[in-house]
């Protein structure tokens, strides 16, 4: 593994690139990613996992069924809970250690999905935090869950 290096200040060279530290975190603290999913996204992501089931891809098919259309993938929004995750709270240099996932509502083509995160506990001695990881639709819960994430300490 490589080590960070110093530079001749004794500054981090990664300084600018990482997110929160956990020393700088408290429970309420709130963050979100949002993104409009198109039809090139579910047709990428049905190639990038493999998950090619017809109620994705297929207009035909997906009329038949319960959601009269096609819808995009589950993991494809609960994706967004990583972006706001990794790039925003606690940001880069967290490590996911664990997610739940309810689906309450499906998602399609055109839906702009807000993954929202909540700090909701703080494990100090294990530089844990626990979230609220939420994506909504128009104000619509769609995917609900909770978080276990691996914050870096600054005195390390």
């Amino acid at each position: 593994m490589d080590t960070i290096e110093k530079t001749d200040t004794g500054v981090d060279q990664f300084e600018g690139l990482h997110g929160f530290y956990f020393e700088d975190l408290a429970v309420g603290m709130s963050d979100s990613f949002a993104k409009t999913v198109t039809e090139a996204d579910v047709v990428a992501y049905a190639g990038t996992s493999g998950d090619t089931n017809p109620v994705h891809l297929n207009q035909e098919f997906a009329e038949k069924t319960m959601f009269k259309g096609r819808i995009a993938h589950g993991m494809l929004s609960a994706g967004f809970i990583s972006t706001a995750i990794g790039t925003k709270l606690p940001g880069p240099g967290s490590i996911y250690i664990s997610q739940n996932l309810r689906f309450k509502a499906p998602v399609k083509a055109g839906d702009t999905v807000t993954a929202r995160v909540t700090i909701t506990k703080l494990i100090a001695d294990r530089g844990f935090i626990e979230l609220e990881t939420v994506c909504t639709v128009a104000g619509k819960t769609v995917i609900a869950g909770e978080a276990t994430i691996m914050v870096p300490s600054r005195n390390s």
